[in-house]
């Protein structure tokens, strides 16, 4: 399996066209009534918007109708990531301060990498105490401290800690599920430890949830997988560039985030099988169609592990994916922009339209889009 680093792909086909350029092109007005704040009380309950990405043309459909809406011999391929319990809250040694965190990684020597903030100014050398957030785990220390190391360009903070032990059980232990700054709760409930995840969650290290695969249900795969469509798997790591709108005025001058992905060569082999018999490739949310895309950079999908900086962006030629199941995502986003390479940006802007008008549920806990060839 490679594991060499590629250059982000273009994200045009051939020159940069100006024409899709302008990131005001990618708003739209949202009533705030609709974001959906909390999960429905079924994963499978969500509303379905299914969009044939040539013709525009809009079916209203339930997620329970996914199967049906797939052909026998499609590959529907979900990213495996967990999301870690990311969200740390603390106290500062020497002053007593509030401290808020959230954790990014780790560095080569064990540090972890986080964003924090705090009133005042911590130095090298000073140390907050974290309060126990989340769920105590089988040998929990008494007490975790983060000391700052270092402080990086990108205003990351190195900070070491005290004790060290393995980074998933003490996210679980002093960390809270990181839910997305429009929910206005630093502190995630009970629900969202168990509904801000996907049920086939393998691979622990997003600090955001792949948010179309909550719909998703154990049953529903099976009903799936029973119709004669594949299951593939990939794994890609939901960064911090998640949450951050595009601030500049054009879509060429934004820096893409970077993220970890992963295919192996039993999903390339899988998804190739599809291809060859004349099935369609359906991604399950933006993170997976990034993995898909990264892979085959070269024209061919082949197994890939490393960091993506892509970004997919009109005009755009998809090179693995023909279709894709995703969210409805915030204006401005990276995400919207995505989807809008997929389908034709009238199209998707005529869809959330449509979507606004019938009040579908916005954003992480909201309903879905199924865009079709």
């Amino acid at each position: 399996m490679s594991s060499e680093s590629i250059s982000p792909l273009p994200s045009t086909s051939s020159v940069e066209n100006n024409s899709f350029d302008d990131v005001s092109l990618y708003d739209y007005q949202l009533p705030e009534e609709l974001i959906a704040n909390e999960p429905l009380a079924q994963r499978d309950a969500s509303r379905l918007l299914v969009l044939d990405r040539h013709m525009g043309e809009i079916q209203h459909r339930g997620i329970r109708d996914l199967a049906d809406l797939l052909r026998p011999g499609d590959c529907l391929v979900l990213n495996d990531t967990r999301v870690l319990p990311a969200r740390l809250i603390g106290q500062r040694t020497k002053t007593g301060g509030k401290w808020e965190g959230l954790y990014l990684g780790q560095a080569e020597n064990g540090d972890w990498r986080l964003i924090g903030q705090t009133r005042g100014y911590l130095k090298s050398g000073e140390s907050v105490v974290l309060i126990p957030l989340g769920q105590p785990s089988a040998n929990p220390p008494e007490s975790l401290h983060l000391k700052l190391i270092d402080r990086e360009e990108d205003g990351v903070w190195r900070m070491r800690p005290e004790p060290s032990g393995d980074v998933v059980a003490l996210l679980q232990q002093f960390g809270t599920m990181p839910m997305p700054p429009y929910m206005h709760r630093k502190i995630a409930n009970d629900n969202d430890w168990q509904r801000y995840q996907t049920t086939y969650a393998s691979h622990p290290g997003s600090v955001a949830a792949p948010t179309a695969g909550l719909h998703l249900t154990e049953a529903l795969l099976t009903k799936i997988g029973e119709r004669g469509i594949d299951i593939a798997r990939v794994t890609l790591h939901v960064g911090l560039g998640t949450f951050r709108p595009i601030l500049t005025t054009t879509l060429s001058g934004h820096a893409m985030h970077s993220e970890w992905c992963e295919i192996d060569e039993a999903a390339v082999r899988t998804i190739q099988a599809a291809r060859k018999r004349g099935g369609r490739v359906v991604a399950v949310g933006t993170t997976t169609v990034r993995t898909l895309e990264t892979a085959s950079a070269d024209g061919e999908l082949k197994p890939w592990r490393g960091a993506t900086a892509i970004f997919i962006r009109p005009p755009y030629k998809f090179r693995s994916v023909d279709a894709v199941l995703t969210n409805f995502h915030l204006p401005r986003s990276t995400l919207f922009v995505l989807v809008s390479a997929m389908a034709g940006l009238e199209r998707v802007q005529a869809a959330y339209a449509e979507a606004i008008r019938e009040r579908y549920r916005f954003y992480s806990y909201g309903d879905a889009m199924l865009i079709l060839p």
